[in-house]
């Protein structure tokens, strides 16, 4: 008879991985390597004006390899976008797909290779394990510590009509290769680099605690804590610091492939909601978010977040048993106090009126099968309210 303890099963999915200064240059060779025959940059208006993508450009020229450009990608990537740069790809014929900016230039590049992969609207698609056929290989090039598209398995896109963020999970948008160069994150504004680098905490707090986290997701989630909160600060402090940039370059990476393969959780749920309807920023969403939830669900996972809070620097047994979850609560706030993120959903546009419609469509993402405890809709009103 198999012992309890080994009778769930985990898999651990990647991405080839090419890490360090210079890395975004090979970006030619590599597609050469595919057999591109012509290649859409999908990017930015933002990435392009900082110059990553001229220097992904660059790099296809020398190899001698075609290309076009994409950058109609807003903030939370909206579901025309993506048809739209599919269309065009077609009609370029382009068979390589290089995504150059943060988690929104990539997820929209996923779903597009969805949507040249496939047949119909990405939005069909929505869901674990939907896509039925691969689409043109993906090359990543991420300029953001944070969102970790260029390791995940998933793909958050707008539903321009519901109004909600849809989430595609499947092995089918790893990328094939993530070319990750610390030195791209040199250009990110201090509200960015505060922002993104809240992410990268948020998800690998959720990895850790996730329902389907694993020994190799919580190994990376924990080093990945650990780092942020060495860093971030630092970072936000001295964003020309090339070891503090690579630090967090780092740590979003371990948080990624944490999150990709344990999925995330509550707060996730509730960040998703508040982009797809309000279209407010993801990682400020998860950062204002994050201590609440934390607390909400530390008693069904006590020893799991003091890992996480020694991981901080936080030593737990300073604390009563029923104090430790409003302890590591606090210090989470305290790190995001310091990098001036002090606002409110009120203060971010949102009317008290909204939060039982936003309850309801956090209630229904996916990621919040794997949160830790369980939590209604009632629930999810009262964490909104706290921050409200």
């Amino acid at each position: 008879m198999t012992p309890d303890f080994l009778i769930n099963l985990r898999k651990f999915l990647a991405p080839e991985i090419v890490y360090g200064q210079g890395a975004m240059n090979l970006s030619g060779r590599h597609a050469g390597n595919f057999g591109a025959s012509r290649v859409c940059i999908v990017t930015d208006p933002g990435v392009r004006k900082a110059g990553w993508t001229a220097s992904v450009e660059k790099s296809l020229k020398q190899a001698g390899i075609p290309h076009i450009v994409y950058d109609n990608v807003s903030p939370n990537p909206k579901d025309h976008e993506v048809m739209e740069g599919s269309a065009l790809c077609k009609k370029e014929k382009c068979d390589l797909l290089i995504a150059v900016g943060g988690g929104s230039p990539m997820d929209c590049a996923k779903g597009m290779g969805v949507v040249m992969g496939n047949v119909g609207n990405i939005l069909r698609y929505e869901g674990v394990d939907m896509i039925p056929s691969p689409g043109p290989p993906l090359i990543f090039i991420p300029t953001t510590a944070g969102s970790s598209a260029d390791v995940s398995q998933f793909a958050i896109i707008t539903d321009t009509t519901r109004k909600v963020k849809i989430s595609i999970i499947s092995k089918m948008v790893i990328p094939e290769i993530a070319l990750i160069d610390p030195e791209t994150t040199v250009t990110m504004p201090q509200d960015l680099t505060a922002a993104t680098g809240m992410d990268a905490l948020c998800h690998a707090f959720e990895a850790f605690v996730s329902t389907a986290s694993s020994p190799l997701t919580d190994m990376a989630a924990l080093s990945s804590v650990q780092i942020i909160s060495d860093y971030l600060l630092k970072a936000y402090n001295a964003p020309d610091n090339m070891l503090f940039r690579d630090k967090m370059m780092t740590a979003s990476l371990m948080a990624g492939l944490a999150f990709s393969n344990a999925s995330l959780g509550l707060v996730h749920s509730m960040a998703h909601s508040l982009g797809g309807a309000m279209g407010l920023p993801h990682g400020e969403c998860n950062a204002l978010l994050l201590e609440k939830v934390v607390e909400f669900n530390y008693s069904a996972a006590p020893e799991k977040y003091d890992q996480l809070a020694k991981a901080m620097g936080l030593d737990m047994e300073n604390f009563a048993a029923q104090e430790r979850g409003t302890a590591l609560s606090r210090h989470i706030a305290a790190l995001r106090k310091g990098m001036d993120i002090n606002e409110n959903l009120a203060g971010l546009g949102i009317q008290r009126s909204d939060i039982p419609k936003l309850s309801e469509f956090a209630y229904i993402d996916p990621c919040l099968s794997t949160n830790p405890r369980d939590a209604g809709t009632k629930d999810i009103e009262k964490i909104y309210l706290q921050v409200f």
